[in-house]
């Protein structure tokens, strides 16, 4: 029986962490927001174990912040912080690809190239939403085959605390940087596809 309670209240836990998650994501909840346990316990019918439980998930994720006797909200960065998150990402992605790229299949490549297609698909639009997703979508699945004990964990981590600043910076983008953007993906899928793999670190 209280394995039984467990499971579901980890399901239930799960499934708030979810829901919260494509709001951050979505930029519906904006860095610095407050989440309330109590406020989450009503909106999902749940008790305050999974609500603690959701928040764990997206502590770990690097999503939200709390801290012992103040609460918790959702992460956000100072200028130099964020600076500081590219700067590691610079370094790291590129060192995850290397783990990945000898083993992507053809399969993993046409996946690949299909998701570059979405990319420049909803950037022709401006959709900012497609394109932060099918954008996120391409890098995680060029890093799909990498076979690690903490650096791809990091650099999602990495990903997500800068996922609301990424909205905001993309949603200023000119038609010219959004083809940018899609030339390098091309470029790397490219790089990929020729077994190039200190061109596909360089770009």
């Amino acid at each position: 029986m209280t394995e039984t309670v467990t499971q579901r209240g980890g399901d239930a836990g799960e499934r708030i962490a979810a829901a919260l998650r494509d709001e951050i994501l979505r930029g519906d909840l904006l860095p610095g927001a407050r989440i309330r346990q109590e406020e989450l316990a009503e909106r999902f019918g749940a008790s305050r174990v999974p609500v603690r439980e959701a928040i764990r998930i997206l502590v770990h994720e690097g999503l939200v912040t709390s801290v012992a006797n103040s609460g918790s909200w959702v992460s956000r960065l100072t200028l130099a912080e964020c600076e500081e998150v590219y700067l590691m990402r610079e370094r790291l992605e590129p060192l995850l690809l290397r783990y990945s790229a000898p083993s992507l299949t053809e399969a993993d490549l046409a996946h690949l190239a299909e998701l570059a297609e979405q990319v420049a698909a909803a950037s022709a639009v401006a959709d900012l939403d497609g394109f932060l997703r099918y954008d996120r979508e391409f890098h995680a699945a060029s890093y799909a085959r990498a076979s690690t004990q903490q650096l791809g964990d990091a650099i999602s981590k990495l990903w997500n605390t800068t996922a609301p600043y990424r909205r905001a910076y993309v949603a200023t983008w000119t038609p010219q940087q959004r083809r940018l953007a899609d030339d390098e993906h091309n470029l790397l899928l490219e790089a990929l596809r020729d077994g190039d793999l200190e061109d596909a670190e360089r770009v």
